[in-house]
């Protein structure tokens, strides 16, 4: 009986981690930013909006990781295992963050990057749960997205952490096309 237990909860766990298909990101994109009149791909203006306002804009669980500094499990993230090629947004307003050429397998249980577009993050020291760490906040909206490490590969030895949630993907043109 324990074995069976057992044997389902890592199938279960398993499920959690299977990369996603192109076609499946578009719809969880639009549930992002069908009712956010702050969300541009183009727009770097800085936003200075009350989490009130956020919260009846976001969706919870992006919510609770962007404005209340939640993380997400390791493991579930929709980007963890995924490798498609194009750039990397904030989730609540738009905001150019990565470019998925910057993106590797760092099998820490979330979506990370090696390097981030200058333009589009800040950072900000985190003192949280007894740890000294480096808080990776989105530049024009100031959501958290993640933290950054200095244990990353070559050639910036950095390794952006982040939380799937707080991400959107856009496909290059050309691999949208295959």
């Amino acid at each position: 009986m324990k074995l069976s237990i057992l044997f389902l909860i890592g199938i279960m766990l398993q499920s959690c981690t299977q990369p996603i298909k192109s076609q499946n990101l578009k719809a969880m994109e639009q549930s992002t930013t069908k009712n956010n009149p702050y969300y541009s791909r183009t727009d770097r203006t800085k936003l200075n909006v009350s989490n009130d306002e956020w919260k009846k804009i976001l969706d919870p669980d992006l919510y609770a990781v962007a404005r209340e500094a939640h993380t997400e499990r390791p493991g579930t993230g929709k980007y963890n295992n995924f490798d498609g090629l194009g750039e990397y947004y904030c989730a609540v307003c738009g905001n150019h963050l990565f470019r998925s050429d910057a993106k590797f397998a760092s099998t820490c249980g979330w979506p990370s990057f090696y390097e981030a577009d200058k333009e589009g993050v800040i950072y900000k020291r985190d003192s949280s749960y007894g740890m000294e760490r480096t808080e990776v906040l989105c530049k024009r909206c100031g959501s958290h997205l993640g933290h950054v490490f200095n244990d990353g590969p070559p050639p910036t030895g950095t390794r952006f952490c982040m939380n799937s949630v707080s991400l959107d993907f856009v496909p290059d043109a050309k691999s949208e096309a295959k």
